[in-house]
Formats: structure tokens, C-alpha cells, sequence
């Protein structure tokens, strides 16, 4: 099931993302409206509920969420969505530490408090 994420994940929707893989949940993050959708099978259909939102393309980025780690949860960074040779990124991982950080930081805010 596919959610788009404004503020704090609650638990509910947290389980209901993890539907698709169990242990891990494909995301599309808007880095510049720090909001997300996730728990799709494929990162580009999480992609296409934030474009449909209202996102840009070009500030839309793929990751996977892994909850409950030692650190609250991990972040992954590798996705086809991510890759643009025309943004300077040829490959699934984005390679920019900028746009990672923000990856992250909505990631954590959104996903990363919820037990």
C-alpha cells in the first residue's frame, strides 16, 4: 500500500509500507517538499504518487528505509529512479552528499521516530 507521508509516519502506516518486502520499504523522497511516499513494490510507483501530488521530477530522489536498527532505522540510497545522467548522477546510488543528507533528513524525520 502506497502512502504519501506529510508528518510523522504513524505505526499503522509504517505496517502497512512494510506489506510489500517485510523488512524494508521503497521510497520516493521530494527533497524540496520534504515529503515521501512509500510502500509500493517499485520505487517509480511511489514516484508517480508524488508527481501526481504535485512534485517535480527533477527533485524527487529513490531510497529504501530499514527500520528498527541499532540507529533507529537505515537509510539506503540506490534505486532506478535515481538514474540521471542529467542531474550528474549515471548510476541507482545518488552520489551528490547533498542531496543524500536531504534524502536522509526527510527519511528520519517522516519514518525514523516511529516504533
Amino acid at each position: 500500500m502506497i502512502h504519501l507521508i506529510r508528518e510523522q509516519a504513524t505505526p499503522k502506516q509504517i505496517t502497512e509500507m512494510l506489506e510489500a518486502f517485510e523488512t524494508y520499504i521503497k521510497l520516493a523522497v521530494d527533497i524540496e517538499r520534504e515529503v515521501l511516499a512509500g510502500g509500493s513494490s517499485l520505487h517509480s510507483d511511489s514516484e508517480a504518487a508524488l508527481l501526481e501530488d504535485g512534485s517535480q521530477q527533477e527533485d524527487i530522489w529513490g531510497a529504501d528505509w530499514i527500520p528498527g536498527s541499532q540507529s533507529g532505522g537505515e537509510v539506503r540510497f540506490e534505486a532506478l529512479i535515481n538514474i540521471r545522467p542529467r542531474q550528474n548522477n549515471p548510476s541507482l546510488e545518488i552520489h551528490d552528499p547533498k542531496i543524500r543528507s536531504k534524502v536522509e533528513t526527510t527519511v528520519r524525520k517522516l519514518l525514523g521516530g516511529v516504533k
